[in-house]
């Protein structure tokens, strides 16, 4: 009998987050990259409940908008008590940033602190076709 059910590998996927703000990129016929990183990022194991903790870092090129750095910072905090997977805090960040900022490209990596001995590091990416 496994432990974990579906519910727990769906838990925080769909749940209600703060919207991630966006402001119009003075650049955007330029291409370059800007990096978020935020070492304090903290979840909880749908499972034990647990903290989860750990560095999330985005790098982006944006295209017509940047994100907007106080949202996304209330953003990464409404994780704080929700019970979501690593792997799908990652997925997450991703689609949450796309669909808010539409970059050229973008990568989510979480690196998060080893837990009974086991560390994990993620990372998902987006490229949109030209």
């Amino acid at each position: 009998m496994k432990q974990y059910t579906d519910d727990h590998a769906a838990a925080g996927i769909h749940f209600e987050l703060p919207e991630i703000e966006v402001w119009p990129n003075q650049y955007p016929d330029r291409d370059y990259e800007i990096e978020i990183t935020s070492p304090e990022f903290t979840s909880v194991c749908p499972k034990t409940g647990l903290p989860d903790q750990g560095t999330i870092t985005v790098r982006y090129v944006p295209d017509q908008s940047c994100l907007e750095l106080k949202s996304y910072k209330m953003y990464m905090l409404a994780y704080r008590n929700l019970g979501i997977f690593q792997e799908n805090v990652v997925n997450r960040f991703l689609e949450d940033i796309v669909r808010a900022a539409s970059p050229r490209k973008v990568t989510v990596v979480g690196d998060f602190t080893p837990r009974g001995g086991i560390y994990s590091k993620i990372s998902a990416s987006y490229e949109r076709k030209a």
